[in-house]
């Protein structure tokens, strides 16, 4: 991020909205509480632009939920964070009592209402994740599970679980002047193969941010899983990757040894990772109360985008070489391990 778009982040956040272009999806974020949109500016920072008029709009309103309003509202779709109901053609999520949110489908619009300000910027940056990625998918363009990391435009994907490691991983990857980052935690992938950026704030649990300047850090507590540390976007500005060619794909998992390794994986054992991590999702934010309470019709659109998913990531494997990983305890050491086999990555195509 360049020093001209910084302060364009800074000035739109001052006039009580930030713009983004993510990819051709275009959405406004209105709010009054500076501190929730100070967060979400610069989570997004890397799609910045200036309103053009058009954009869907998020608006997030600091005030006492009136859920006599939505009385007349049927509950449609369940999940463990919040229950959706449908009324006058809108979708009204209801947040435990604590926040109201309304989608209009149509308009492409969300209005929160909480006095909560840690569930104002939560559920409007799962929002944002949500839409975004109902847009990139038509686009072509598809969000995967994994660290993603380039160095001298060499893409090395990480595939890990939810908690597996890959922001501590990322951020003793960037300890390294040469690496450059894709995306902590969903990269895209284009029909071909091709990885491109999302890069968005970096998550670590408390006690993994030894490495990260104070000014850098803020806290936040979420709906379901306790407290975490965000990484300013603009801590690693400088060293995102736009786009990059595939390389490496690493299936990871985490053990309590020392030491970190690496063997090579036929092409055919990272299938199953790619289903769950990308053709299916696990991991990512979906937004399931957004789609599933539109009805049958948007479950059977979302085959396509599968079948969409799946020829990304045949592309993917095509250019890829595979390895099972290991991560050790010395999160230097697993960045070391890393480097060295996407250095000596071998040029004759991937093991079948």
């Amino acid at each position: 991020m360049t020093a001209t778009s910084d302060v364009k982040v800074t000035m739109l956040a001052q006039s009580n909205s930030a713009c983004f272009d993510i990819y051709g999806y275009r959405v406004r974020i209105e709010c009054d509480v500076p501190g929730v949109l100070n967060g979400l500016a610069d989570d997004f920072a890397f799609f910045a632009a200036a309103a053009s008029g058009g954009e869907a709009v998020i608006k997030l309103e600091e005030r006492q939920p009136a859920y006599d309003e939505w009385s007349a509202a049927t509950a449609c779709t369940y999940t463990p964070r919040n229950v959706a109901y449908r009324q006058d053609g809108k979708t009204v999520i209801d947040y435990s009592g604590r926040a109201v949110g309304v989608h209009d489908a149509q308009a492409g619009s969300f209005h929160l209402i909480s006095l909560d300000h840690d569930l104002l910027y939560e559920a409007a940056y799962l929002f944002l994740l949500s839409q975004s990625g109902e847009a990139l998918d038509r686009k072509g363009l598809h969000r995967i599970h994994a660290l993603g990391i380039s160095v001298r435009g060499r893409a090395a994907l990480v595939l890990l679980p939810m908690g597996g490691g890959k922001s501590t991983l990322g951020s003793a990857l960037l300890r390294h002047p040469e690496v450059e980052i894709l995306s902590d935690d969903s990269p895209l992938i284009d029909g071909e193969g091709t990885l491109h950026a999302f890069p968005l704030r970096i998550g670590l649990l408390p006690g993994s941010e030894t490495s990260i300047p104070p000014e850098q850090l803020r806290a936040i507590r979420r709906m379901e899983f306790g407290p975490k540390l965000l990484v300013n976007y603009k801590f690693f500005a400088d060293r995102v990757s736009t786009s990059a060619q595939p390389a490496l794909v690493f299936l990871g998992e985490r053990s309590l040894g020392e030491d970190c390794t690496g063997r090579p994986a036929a092409q055919r054992a990272a299938w199953k990772p790619m289903l769950v991590n990308c053709i299916v999702g696990m991991g990512l934010f979906q937004g399931m109360e957004f789609i599933f309470s539109r009805g049958a019709g948007e479950i059977l659109r979302k085959v396509s985008v599968a079948w969409s998913r799946l020829r990304a990531c045949r592309g993917l494997l095509e250019r890829s070489q595979v390895y099972h990983l290991k991560l050790g305890r010395n999160s230097e050491r697993n960045a070391q391990v890393v480097l060295e086999m996407l250095a000596g990555a071998s040029k004759s195509g991937p093991v079948r």
